[in-house]
């Protein structure tokens, strides 16, 4: 696992409005749920962002947008996370653009947590990583206000617990011990590239 590096919006897929918006409208309007409002508490409405899930993968190359690494899917591992959270804003469920690519684990730690960095507004350099043991920590150089933030989306997230730091670790010394190309750490887990290219390490 890695950490978070700024995520371009991609396209909507030509198939999604009918695949996924207009089934999705359609069911919060028989429910009489409003757009713009809450979902009533204990609400469920039928998952049809699920069906938009191959697009999503292909649309952002595998890589989860909160751990920045690539994931088979095949292995069951993908899941789309909303951003502003299906109880918050009911007409957000069904919104491509309220899509994020996140495997399974980061998106039950998401949860409906609102102060987590959105990776499609995620300014450069916020996060910083110790290679050899894969420690994430915000960049010592932000403002006070930039430096929470980060702070509580690596809280909220578990972006550094043994887990995450180990994957990361994993990544490079991978990279160093089997001259992997560069090219390819930057495909399967971006954030490690990153950190490396900046640091002088490749």
């Amino acid at each position: 696992m890695a950490a978070m590096i700024p995520v371009a919006e991609q396209p909507e897929p030509r198939t999604f409005d009918a695949q996924v918006r207009v089934k999705g409208l359609a069911h919060l309007q028989r429910k009489g749920f409003s757009l713009n409002q809450p979902l009533p508490p204990n609400a469920k409405i039928t998952p049809y962002w699920r069906d938009c899930l191959t697009d999503l993968y292909q649309a952002y190359g595998g890589i989860c947008a909160y751990l920045g690494v690539h994931f088979e899917r095949v292995m069951g591992g993908g899941s789309v996370d909303h951003f502003i959270a299906k109880s918050a804003n009911a007409g957000l469920a069904y919104e491509w653009k309220n899509y994020r690519l996140a495997c399974t684990t980061m998106n039950s730690r998401k949860r409906e947590y609102s102060d987590v960095l959105d990776p499609f507004y995620l300014a450069p350099d916020l996060f910083r990583l110790q290679l050899s043991t894969g420690h994430i920590y915000p960049n010592p150089n932000l403002p006070a206000q930039a430096m929470r933030l980060v702070e509580e989306t690596i809280e909220q997230l578990g972006l550094d617990d043994p887990q995450c730091r180990a994957l990361r670790t994993s990544w490079y010394q991978d990279y160093l011990e089997h001259k992997l190309p560069a090219d390819y750490l930057k495909k399967k887990s971006p954030f490690v590239w990153y950190e490396a290219n900046r640091q002088g390490l490749l």
